[in-house]
């Protein structure tokens, strides 16, 4: 996934945006970092959401596979730094324990 922004400024669009070059390119790259992590952070939550929907089920085969779907996206996001790593950890030791919950 790919989030390249390609952005050509006017005159009219450099209103209210810095004059420097180098802070336009901040803002730019600003823009294109908070879409991915968006993204990555969005894809997570979805990730989780359909896990515990399984384990509210009590399907046990489908519940482990969206548990190593879920804690790898947990993962993901702990290491590009949009969570706490001891977030993480808090959030894979819930979703165990529900996953040795279901019978």
């Amino acid at each position: 996934m790919y989030y390249h922004l390609e952005r050509k400024f006017t005159a009219e669009e450099v209103f209210g945006l810095p004059n420097i070059k180098s802070a336009k390119k901040r803002v730019l790259v600003a823009e294109t970092r908070s879409a991915r992590n968006k993204a990555e952070k969005s894809a997570m939550k979805t990730a989780i959401k359909k896990f515990e929907a399984a384990a509210v089920e009590g399907n046990r085969t489908e519940a482990e596979g969206a548990y190593k779907v879920a804690v790898k996206a947990v993962d993901k996001a702990a290491a590009n730094g949009l969570m706490h790593k001891n977030n993480a950890a808090h959030k894979k030791s819930a979703m165990t324990l529900k996953l040795n919950k279901i019978g």
